[in-house]
């Protein structure tokens, strides 16, 4: 009894080993396939991929079809993706309601679809750049005393919102001014620039350097004044371009290539996304 034993623990041992290597190898495979094909593509070798997907109730599901033009625009597979995407998002990081404001789940589901949208094309769409969602009922006041819409409070790890200006920024969609994708996009590009992990983040931090020296090329900045179509706080400093730049992205990205199409090009390989609308658009031309 006691030999058999033996051996069937040094079986299974044999066995976790050859395992060990198996995915060790796989794993280092898988890196040099993507470096590869990064450099050839300029883009992640895969971005979805769920053993499991989470699944959200139907209620839960309509308030994504009601509120999000860019969800409704999916395909029904990648529908399942963001579906997933806002559970695992709601589940990871906490909220908070400030002066008195309750947080509902309606409220936590359009939240989380904008980062989802926003991050839709990138393969790593969890970061520990945040933790926490803070929603005032109207403009606060930050540590520092300046009254804010919204800001990303890199130092207390979270994304703060006025809730009534968040909601305007949702009601009006090609107005340009989202303020959910605003602070977001700031949190997305400290992850992906200053953590670069994984080959999304990579892809994001190089294109975001080619957009900084494509805007800094002296004839490129009086084409991006003249076009008329930025608004002017994208020209406060690199941070503030690159949030403006996608607010537009989501919001008019068919006027946004028809008027500024080199720069189009480059923000949608940086979160590797291209909106559905023009991606027929461009097929058909």
């Amino acid at each position: 009894m006691g030999e058999a034993f033996a051996i069937f623990v040094t079986v299974v041992v044999l066995l976790m080993f050859a395992a060990l290597i198996l995915y060790t190898f796989f794993f280092i495979s898988v890196k040099i396939i993507e470096s590869a094909w990064m450099m050839a593509f300029n883009k992640p070798l895969y971005v979805h991929f769920y053993l499991f997907p989470k699944e959200l109730q139907p209620q839960e599901q309509a308030v994504l079809q009601r509120e999000f033009s860019f969800y409704r625009n999916l395909p029904d597979k990648r529908k399942r993706y963001f579906r997933h995407r806002v559970h695992c998002f709601i589940k990871k990081y906490k909220f908070f309601g400030r002066k008195g404001l309750e947080v509902t789940e309606d409220m936590k589901l359009v939240i989380a679809g904008t980062w989802v949208m926003l991050t839709f094309g990138m393969r790593r769409f969890l970061p520990n750049i945040f933790k926490a969602i803070i929603l005032y009922p109207d403009i606060f006041e930050s540590a520092n005393g300046n009254l804010h819409k919204g800001e990303f409070n890199y130092g207390a790890r979270a994304v703060v919102f006025s809730w009534k200006h968040f909601v305007e920024g949702m009601a009006f969609t090609s107005d340009n001014l989202n303020l959910g994708l605003h602070e977001f996009a700031h949190a997305l590009h400290i992850d992906s620039v200053k953590q670069r992990g994984g080959a999304s983040a990579i892809i994001y931090s190089d294109m975001f350097d080619k957009i900084m020296a494509y805007v800094s090329n002296p004839d490129n900045a009086a084409g991006l004044r003249e076009a008329n179509y930025l608004r002017e706080y994208a020209y406060t400093n690199q941070y503030e371009f690159i949030a403006v730049a996608l607010e537009y992205f989501f919001e008019t990205p068919k006027e946004f290539r028809q008027k500024l199409p080199a720069l189009y090009d480059m923000v949608a390989q940086m979160i590797n996304f291209e909106p559905v609308g023009v991606k027929a658009l461009r097929k058909g031309t």
